[in-house]
């Protein structure tokens, strides 16, 4: 079916084919991001929450826009299954604290010596220790705030999907240019963080295939993953 008969299938109310027919882009999506989240997160509340977005794509897509319905779905039910996610996110403030005062440390290190803050340097501007720095890391992973698709600083502020149906112009081009932004401060990332930012966000691997790339074990590359975020939302928190 063209995007044109997509169109006119929306517009004269039949969204229930599109949702049929797209059914199993929701169980695709879903498969995928389980092996990117923990393990208390369950596939069916993903499916479940991602066929809601499905609907509404359906009720909402415009062929007029430009872009396909499959790539506009994509958006949404992927949106509406983090939005479940974060939904659950059972963290204590504690946890969030802990998270926001490591990216302020990192953005005031950097600011000062002009380049990467270093762990130790972390630990000792916050007055913790390695093992409690990891720790954080550890735990911001666990409860889902280390995220690029994430950059809220604690449990009541997160990034909204965007829906390109809706966006005004100047919206699109600060969206543009954060977009640049985040390229260029990834591609100044340390070596490894780079790597894999790559890996995981434009491979798409998830944290053990990372491992198995880099020889180290998924804690690890999930450390490497959290630190890295970390560092770029110290960078772009006049974005934020």
């Amino acid at each position: 079916m063209n995007a044109r008969a997509m169109y006119q299938n929306v517009q004269t109310g039949s969204t229930e084919t599109l949702v049929a027919q797209h059914a199993s882009l929701v169980k695709r999506i879903a498969f995928h991001l389980m092996g990117r989240l923990p393990a208390h997160v369950q596939v069916d509340d993903l499916i479940q929450a991602g066929m809601i977005g499905l609907l509404d794509a359906a009720r909402l897509f415009d062929a007029s826009k430009g872009a396909s319905f499959e790539t506009y779905a994509g958006t949404r039910i992927r949106g509406a299954m983090l939005d479940e996610v974060r939904r659950n996110d059972w963290a204590p403030r504690s946890v969030y604290r802990r998270h926001r005062d490591i990216v302020q440390a990192i953005s005031e290190i950097q600011a000062e010596t002009g380049r990467d803050a270093r762990d130790d340097e972390v630990c000792e501007r916050l007055g913790i220790t390695a093992d409690e720095y990891f720790q954080a890391l550890t735990d911001a992973a666990n409860v889902h705030i280390t995220s690029i698709d994430h950059f809220g600083e604690d449990e009541n502020q997160t990034e909204e999907v965007v829906d390109h149906n809706t966006t005004r112009p100047d919206e699109a081009v600060a969206e543009a240019n954060f977009q640049k932004d985040l390229a260029d401060r990834i591609d100044k990332l340390p070596e490894r963080e780079r790597l894999v930012m790559s890996l995981y966000y434009k491979e798409e691997l998830n944290l053990k295939e990372i491992g198995a790339v880099l020889g180290v074990s998924e804690s690890r590359v999930s450390q490497i993953h959290n630190k890295a975020i970390l560092r770029l939302k110290a960078a772009m928190s006049d974005w934020v």
